[in-house]
């Protein structure tokens, strides 16, 4: 298969960056990276690999855990970082294990991630459906209903995550617990099945994120839309957050920025590390095009790789300058 834009670029090894002492920053100190089990994190989380393997630190094989797992583990110093600190989604998580006190978390590596419910154009257009409490209605939940029960069934989040919290919260909130069903799991796989739905022509509703590869599958405005909410409704501490837009509109979830997180002690002993993690952004409609690939069967570590070393072949400048400056850090 042709490929276009970025990823077409030649995908080499890098080699012969040139150093900036006898001994890199990072000689010596090993970093033991985590990600979630979602695979799709796998990208951003190797392109901070890579660039912490530039800066000479021995980076270890990404374990993948839970977030919650996560963040009590690097507390803790038994890992290093993860690339994929939601916030403010995941603020009571990060907070209830000592927040800035225990993380180094400086910079936004990927700004403006949305998040919400979806549903197909053609039964939103059919039946004038844009906001989720219309499925108060019985007549509108069950056209969603994929098991026969008349509820309609809301592809949801994995058990564990906070925005599965929040999905509960709001389905209890806006009278929806008789007509609405979040169906939760492994998400790829209840979202792959929505996919199925939707291209069969049947109604489907789901929650999603980006980045993630789903909406360009299914494309917000030609093949899905967003639904509003009619007032905000969180659990936890947020319970008093406002998520509307300025403009009035709310989605459920506010726009959240993606960001590094580090043990702060390590990051206070690694300069370069600390630096080069407050420093990286990632275009979020890079991350969308990598895990489209994946999904169409491009998801190996070694096809990870290749397309690691394909972003960095078409942001060479960028990269360099991270590692540049990232350095200097540490004189």
């Amino acid at each position: 298969m042709r490929s276009t834009g970025i990823w077409a670029l030649p995908l080499i090894t890098l080699f012969g960056f040139p150093a900036f002492a006898a001994d890199l920053p990072g000689k010596g100190v090993v970093v033991k990276p985590l990600q979630s089990t979602i695979a799709e994190e796998s990208f951003q989380t190797e392109l901070v690999n890579r660039a912490l393997q530039k800066l000479g630190y021995d980076v270890q094989q990404t374990a993948e855990v839970e977030y919650n797992i996560a963040y009590t583990t690097i507390a803790a110093g038994d890992a290093t970082f993860m690339a994929v600190n939601w916030d403010p989604l995941q603020a009571d998580m990060y907070n209830s294990i000592g927040g800035d006190n225990r993380f180094y978390r400086q910079g936004t590596f990927i700004a403006n991630a949305a998040q919400g419910y979806m549903i197909d154009k053609k039964t939103a257009d059919q039946y004038h459906i844009k906001d989720i409490s219309q499925l108060k209605d019985p007549k509108l939940a069950k056209l969603f209903d994929a098991d026969g029960d008349g509820k309609a069934d809301m592809a949801g989040a994995n058990p564990g995550w906070v925005s599965g919290n929040v999905i509960d919260t709001q389905i209890k909130a806006y009278g929806l617990s008789n007509t609405v069903t979040q169906n939760q799991g492994n998400y790829s796989a209840i979202i792959a099945d929505t996919l199925t739905r939707f291209k069969q022509g049947k109604p489907v509703l789901y929650y999603t994120w980006t980045p993630y590869w789903v909406s360009n599958e299914m494309v917000p405005g030609r093949d899905v839309v967003w639904l509003t909410v009619p007032f905000s409704a969180n659990p936890g501490s947020q319970k008093d957050l406002n998520t509307a837009l300025p403009n009035g509109t709310n989605y459920g979830f506010t726009v959240n920025n993606e960001h590094i997180v580090a043990n702060k002690q390590w990051a206070a002993e690694n300069p370069a590390a600390a630096k080069l993690f407050a420093i990286m952004k990632l275009p979020l409609a890079d991350v969308n095009a990598q895990n489209l690939r994946m999904h169409k069967g491009e998801s190996s570590s070694d096809d990870i790789q290749r397309h690691v070393d394909g972003w960095i072949r078409a942001h060479q400048a960028t990269f360099d300058g991270w590692i540049s400056t990232a350095a200097a850090a540490a004189q």
